[in-house]
């Protein structure tokens, strides 16, 4: 057996945990945590520690259960939360197996909404969070933003300002607007969020609506707002930003309240 075989074979027998402070009462864990959780995140290890991108094929069944002592259920359990988190597909047929994939941000807006939901949390949540972490990831991008990146949000406002009648074309450009400034920051976290939510950002799932002349109002602030980030101006990128999200939670405050005081639903969201 080496190295790795070694170490993945204690998966079943953790080391015991080291002498800490006691969790707050809310956090405790009444058992230690599952084996199958275990495996799946050694397998995630190997995955990085090897550099296996996408279409890269996972070792056969009977390699992972010698590999990492554990029964086949377990194997199995852990393989199906991988599979469920976007991280591994299984391919059917001889020759078949878990084969890494790259996990996207609808598994972590699918999270998100559903605590938003069980926590009875209001659409307003969202708008305060856009207030919030939007200028100052704008404020990131002004710094970070490369030349490519900045042309596609050039192109989104020209296609924008050219289909201000397609409300579909439109939103499309709007959300790929905010997604490119968002990974544009250099910050990965800042990233994926909006990438999670770009399905519920603007409401419109849920029902606010953009007529023409708010639609012409949003192709203004976006102009502003790549302005400043061609000229590479922080304070100027977070204050634009700034102001074109106040507008948006201020126009739907004044046209849907009730909307803004809805409670988030899953079964609302296509994420």
């Amino acid at each position: 057996m080496n190295a790795r075989q070694a170490s993945r074979a204690r998966v079943s027998a953790p080391s015991p945990a080291r002498t800490q402070s006691a969790p707050p009462a809310h956090l405790s864990k009444d058992r230690p945590q599952k084996t199958a959780m275990i495996v799946a995140q050694r397998i995630v290890s190997e995955i990085t520690a090897d550099g296996l991108g996408p279409g890269s094929m996972l070792p056969s069944e009977k390699v992972m259960l010698e590999e990492y002592s554990v029964g086949r259920g377990t194997l199995r359990e852990a393989l199906r939360f991988l599979e469920f988190q976007g991280v591994v597909a299984m391919k059917p047929g001889p020759g078949g197996g878990p084969v890494v994939r790259q996990p996207d941000a609808s598994h972590l807006g699918n999270t998100i909404v559903l605590l938003l939901q069980f926590s009875a949390a209001p659409f307003r949540t969202i708008a305060e969070a856009r207030v919030a972490l939007e200028p100052m990831i704008a404020y990131l991008a002004a710094q970070h933003i490369t030349d490519e990146a900045l042309e596609q949000l050039a192109r989104s406002v020209e296609n924008m300002q050219a289909n201000l009648e397609n409300r579909t074309v439109f939103l499309e450009e709007n959300e790929r607007f905010h997604d490119v400034i968002a990974w544009s920051s250099n910050n990965a976290l800042f990233g994926y969020l909006v990438d999670s939510m770009l399905g519920i950002l603007d409401g419109t799932v849920l029902g606010i609506d953009y007529p023409p002349h708010r639609r012409k109002a949003i192709v203004v602030a976006h102009q502003q707002i790549l302005g400043t980030l061609q000229a590479r101006d922080p304070e100027a990128a977070q204050e634009s930003m700034r102001s074109h999200i106040q507008a948006y939670v201020n126009y739907a405050e004044k046209k849907y309240p009730d909307i803004l005081d809805q409670t988030i639903s899953w079964d609302q969201i296509s994420l």
